[in-house]
C-alpha cells in the first residue's frame, strides 16, 4: 500500500463551516491511508446537489472535485442499478448509464487484465443515510492500490471503515447544522430587537439589514412592502435605502408569490436551473434573466406577514457561484419574515395613530379659533347691551319694567362671562401662545383669591382659610393665569360647599413641586363624573350639583393651565364627603 501525496489546501466550500469541513478531510484521507485506495472523496447532499466537500490522494482530482455540484439525480440513478455490498454500493463501468466524465473525476489508468481488474470508470461508493433514510451524502473511492476490484474480504474492511465515516459524516453534518440554526437564531433575534423597536420602515430596514445580510451571509436585500389590506405591489426598499426599479411584470410575479407562499408558510429559491420554485418556464426565465443584469445569481424569496395577512416579501440574495440555500436558512428566514410582520404592522398602527394624532390636534385647533372668533363677535355686541341696560336701570321706570331690565342684565352678565370663560380657554389651548414664566408667590394669590370670595363665602355661611409657610411659595408660571387656577377652584369649593362648613387651601413644597390642595366639605363628585369632570362644557350628573349655576368651563380651564405649566392635578373625592384638589406646580428658586 503506497502512500498518496496530500493536496496542497484549497479554500473550503461555500456553505461548510472550516470545522465540518477539516473533520471531512480527515475522514477522507483516513480512508486513502488504511483501506489501500488512492483517492476518496465526501460529498454532501445540497439543495437537490451532490457537492463535493474533501477530496484526499489525488491533487487533481481535488483540483476538479471539490465544489463541483452534481444534480442528485444522475447520482441515485447510478446506485440503482449498482451491486449491493451491504453498505457499500458497486456499479461496473458497463453498466453506467449517464457520462461520468461530465460531473466525475476519471483517473489516467491502464487497467491491468482479467474479469476483476479495477476500471477506471468503476464506480464504488457508499451513501450515507440519516435515520430517515434519507442520502444526506456519498463516499466515493477509487483507484486500489493493487488495481483489482476487492474481494469479499477487502469489502468487509472497507465497509467497516465506510460505518464509521458515516457515523462521522452526519455528526458532522448534525454539528455543521446545529451551529446554523444558532447563528440564523442569532440573526432572527437581532433583527427582532432592532425592528421592533423602530417607528418607520425605513429605520426597520436600516436597522435590521446589516444583521439579515451577514447572518444569511447574502450579498444584499430588499423588503417590497405591499399597500394597507395588501392591496398593490406598495413600495421596494433597498439595503442602501435606493429604491429599487423592478419591472412590473416581476413586481405581479413576487405580488403572487408572496401570497402563495405565506398562504403555505413556506420560502422560495429562484436561481437558474432550478425548477421547484412555484414558477412557470416563462415567469422563472424572465426573473434570472433580471437577476443577470443585477449579477445576482440565486434569490431567498421570503413573504412577509402577521396571521392571514400578507404585507410584502424580503428579498435575499447571493452572487454567481455562491452557497446554495439551506433548508436551515429557509426556516429562518421565514420567522424573519413573520417577525418582519409584526413589526410593519406596529409601524403602520403607529403612522396611523400618528395621522389621527395630527388630525385630532387640528380639529382642537379648528375648535380654539372658531370659539375664538365666536366669542370676540359677541363680546363687542354684549358690551353694548350691558352698557344700555345699565343706563336704563338709572332711569325712573315702573316697578315691572324695572324688574324685566334686572332679569336681561343678569342674563347679559351670565353671557359675558361664559364668553370671557371661551376666550381664555381659547387662550391657554393655544401651542403658539406660550407661557412667559416668572416667580410666582402662591401665598399672595390665594389671599387674593379668598379675599375675593369672602363676600360668597359669608352668604353660605362658610369658613375659608389659607394653611401656608410663612416663606413665599414660589411656583414658576404666569401670574395670571395661576390666578385664576386658584379662582376656579376656590369659588367651586364654595359654591359646592353646603353651609356652616368650612373650605382650606393649603400650599407646601415637595422637592421640584409646589403643591396646591383646595379641599372642601362639599356634595362630593362620582367616580363615573370623575372621569369627565375637566372635560369642556361637563355638569354634573349630581341633581344637587346641577342645581347651582356654571358655565362646564371653570374646570376645563383649570386643567389647561396647569397642563401648559407643566404641571398635573389630582383628584380625590367621595360622594358626600367632599373634594380635594390637589395640583402640583414646578417651583422657583427664591429671588435673591
Amino acid at each position: 500500500m503506497s502512500s498518496r501525496p496530500t493536496a496542497p489546501a484549497r479554500p473550503r466550500p461555500p456553505g461548510i463551516s472550516s470545522e465540518a469541513q477539516e473533520s471531512l478531510q480527515l475522514i477522507a484521507e483516513g480512508i486513502t491511508a488504511i483501506v489501500g485506495f488512492g483517492v476518496a472523496a465526501i460529498g454532501l447532499v445540497r439543495d437537490d446537489h451532490l457537492e463535493m466537500v474533501a477530496v484526499a490522494g489525488s491533487p487533481q482530482a481535488r483540483e476538479q472535485l471539490v465544489g463541483r455540484r452534481t444534480p442528485l439525480h444522475l447520482v441515485t440513478n447510478e446506485l440503482e442499478v449498482a451491486d449491493d455490498w451491504g453498505l457499500l454500493k458497486f456499479v461496473p463501468h458497463e453498466r453506467l448509464q449517464s457520462d461520468v466524465e461530465t460531473w466525475g473525476w476519471v483517473p489516467d489508468l491502464d487497467p491491468l487484465e482479467g474479469p476483476d481488474a479495477w476500471h477506471p470508470l468503476d464506480m464504488l461508493s457508499a451513501p450515507l443515510l440519516d435515520g430517515d433514510g434519507a442520502m444526506r451524502g456519498l463516499v466515493s473511492i477509487d483507484l486500489p492500490d493493487d488495481g483489482l476490484r476487492p474481494g469479499p474480504e477487502r469489502r468487509r474492511l472497507l465497509e467497516r471503515y465506510a460505518a464509521q465515516a458515516s457515523r462521522a459524516v452526519l455528526r458532522a453534518l448534525e454539528r455543521e447544522e446545529l451551529e446554523e440554526q444558532v447563528r440564523l437564531a442569532e440573526t432572527a433575534r437581532q433583527v427582532v430587537r432592532r425592528a421592533s423597536r423602530q417607528r418607520s420602515l425605513g429605520r426597520i430596514l436600516e436597522e435590521s439589514s446589516e444583521a439579515l445580510v451577514e447572518g444569511f451571509r447574502a450579498l444584499g436585500m430588499w423588503i417590497q412592502t405591499f399597500d394597507e389590506g395588501g392591496l398593490g405591489s406598495g413600495t421596494i426598499h433597498a439595503t442602501d435605502g435606493t429604491r429599487v426599479q423592478l419591472p412590473t411584470g416581476i413586481i405581479a410575479i413576487a405580488d403572487r408569490s408572496a401570497r402563495e407562499a405565506w398562504a403555505a408558510q413556506e420560502t422560495i429559491v429562484v436561481a437558474r436551473g432550478r425548477l421547484r420554485d412555484r414558477l412557470s418556464d416563462g415567469e422563472r426565465e424572465q426573473i434570472v434573466d433580471f437577476l443577470d443584469t443585477l449579477d445576482i445569481g440565486s434569490i431567498l424569496f421570503v413573504p412577509i406577514g402577521v396571521g392571514p395577512e400578507v404585507l410584502g416579501n424580503l428579498v435575499l440574495t447571493r452572487a454567481h457561484g455562491g452557497a446554495p440555500w439551506t433548508a436551515t436558512e429557509a426556516t429562518a428566514a421565514l420567522d424573519v419574515g413573520r417577525d418582519l410582520g409584526t413589526a410593519i404592522l406596529n409601524v403602520r398602527a403607529f403612522e396611523r395613530e400618528h395621522r389621527l394624532v395630527k388630525e385630532l390636534q387640528a380639529l382642537d385647533q379648528y375648535k380654539g379659533q372658531l370659539i375664538a372668533t365666536v366669542a370676540h363677535e359677541l363680546k363687542n355686541p354684549l358690551t353694548s347691551i350691558v352698557g344700555y341696560l345699565e343706563m336704563l336701570e338709572a332711569e325712573e321706570v315702573d316697578r315691572g319694567v324695572q324688574q324685566a331690565l334686572s332679569a336681561m342684565d343678569r342674563g347679559a352678565r351670565r353671557m359675558v362671562r361664559v364668553i370671557d370663560d371661551l376666550l381664555l380657554l381659547s387662550k391657554v389651548g393655544d401651542p403658539s401662545n406660550p407661557v412667559i414664566p416668572r416667580p410666582v408667590d402662591l401665598r399672595a394669590v390665594a389671599g387674593d383669591v379668598v379675599d375675593l370670595t369672602s363676600l360668597a363665602a359669608r352668604k353660605r355661611d362658610l369658613t375659608v382659610h389659607v394653611e401656608a409657610p410663612a416663606y413665599p411659595v414660589l411656583a414658576l408660571g404666569d401670574p395670571d393665569e395661576l390666578d385664576r387656577v386658584l379662582s376656579n377652584l376656590v369659588s367651586n369649593a364654595v359654591k359646592y360647599t353646603e353651609p356652616g362648613r368650612a373650605v382650606t387651601v393649603a400650599l407646601s413644597r415637595a422637592g421640584d413641586e409646589v403643591v396646591v390642595e383646595c379641599r372642601d366639605e362639599g356634595f362630593g363628585i362620582s367616580a363615573a363624573d370623575q372621569e369627565r369632570l375637566f372635560t369642556e362644557f361637563f355638569r354634573s350628573t349630581n341633581p344637587v350639583a346641577v342645581a347651582q349655576p356654571g358655565t362646564g368651563l371653570g374646570l376645563a380651564i383649570v386643567a389647561r393651565i396647569v397642563e401648559r405649566h407643566g404641571g398635573r392635578i389630582e383628584l380625590d373625592s367621595e360622594l358626600g364627603r367632599g373634594s380635594t384638589f390637589r395640583v402640583r406646580l414646578p417651583a422657583a428658586d427664591p429671588v435673591s
